[in-house]
């Protein structure tokens, strides 16, 4: 079971939450000891309560130190809160270290997962090397003095790429992105009086529905055309003009020759005419369409 904690809420005041928080004493590590083990081995609930209640300004301290980012501090700090519930429970006093030192790693976790989850409607930070850019490129870019959103110069790129550990690509990305603002495709361009919206003016580059249905029913018609055009040959002449012209590994004159007992010039002999035969089926049936489809036999596959 895990303890429970004051309500933060957006409807609380914050200012009236630090107040309330401030009222619980702070632990000696003695104290702090005793109840984390009557937490561990008893499950003391008024011992955690105890333990949670001297460490939620701890919480509030982390959370301030996000705020650049521009999200509720109420959330924030619920957030960090979470945090250390999940440090309570696999906190181990007898490692003799303070809770402080192990908490403070899960309350930032937890607030930097919250972070990245919400800082912007476009998943970012989704590897390790992207949540280290995302929580430290500013810091670093401060400290060489790159204080303007544009692209960064190789210089620059390079002692981040140093100094972070992760690859120059990776920094542009990430630079690009938080230099960036998401916008609502719903944005109206032009005056007040038009009610055109930025969507609207967004190009789509693929193809659209009837192209799409169109050459979907083509690449079916020339199908259909080529298994009837194969069902015309004898089968030796069908099964040598598929192992040589329609699979994406094409078997070798050599091979075949000693799959049907004969001569390597007695295969190319077969194929050759079996592919005529085949090729004059397909433009007697399909006189009317492209020609490059006769042509593309080669690289065609039999489903």
């Amino acid at each position: 079971m895990v303890p429970s904690m004051l309500d933060i809420s957006p409807e609380n005041n914050i200012t009236q939450y630090i107040q309330t928080i401030r009222k619980f004493p702070l632990l000696t590590a003695e104290e702090e000891f005793t109840y984390a083990k009557q937490w561990k081995e008893q499950g003391n609930i008024e011992a955690a309560h105890k333990l949670v209640n001297a460490h939620l300004r701890l919480v509030v301290k982390i959370a301030t130190t996000y705020k650049r980012y521009a999200l509720p501090l109420n959330e924030l700090i619920s957030e960090g809160n979470i945090g250390m519930l999940q440090a309570i429970q696999r906190f181990n006093p007898d490692r003799g270290f303070r809770f402080t030192t192990y908490a403070i790693w899960w309350i930032k976790a937890a607030i930097q997962e919250y972070i990245l989850h919400n800082w912007s409607l476009v998943k970012i930070g989704t590897t390790a090397a992207q949540k280290k850019l995302f929580f430290n490129l500013r810091r670093v870019k401060g400290q060489i003095k790159a204080f303007n959103d544009n692209d960064l110069t190789p210089e620059q790129l390079a002692i981040i790429s140093e100094k972070l550990d992760v690859s120059i690509t990776e920094i542009q990305n990430m630079n690009q992105r938080l230099s960036a603002q998401d916008h609502s495709l719903n944005i109206p361009m032009g005056n007040d009086n038009d009610c055109n919206e930025w969507q609207n003016m967004l190009i789509d580059h693929t193809i659209n529905q009837e192209e799409r249905y169109a050459e979907h029913e083509e690449m079916t018609q020339h199908h259909n055309i080529l298994q009837k055009a194969m069902e015309t040959l004898k089968p030796r002449e069908r099964e040598i003009l598929t192992e040589r012209r329609l699979k994406d590994k094409p078997a070798t004159l050599e091979e075949l020759s000693k799959v049907y007992k004969i001569s390597r010039e007695r295969i190319r002999q077969i194929e050759t005419r079996a592919f005529q035969k085949l090729q004059a089926i397909i433009q007697k049936a399909n006189s009317c369409s492209d020609f490059g489809f006769n042509q593309s036999i080669n690289n065609t596959a039999i489903a």
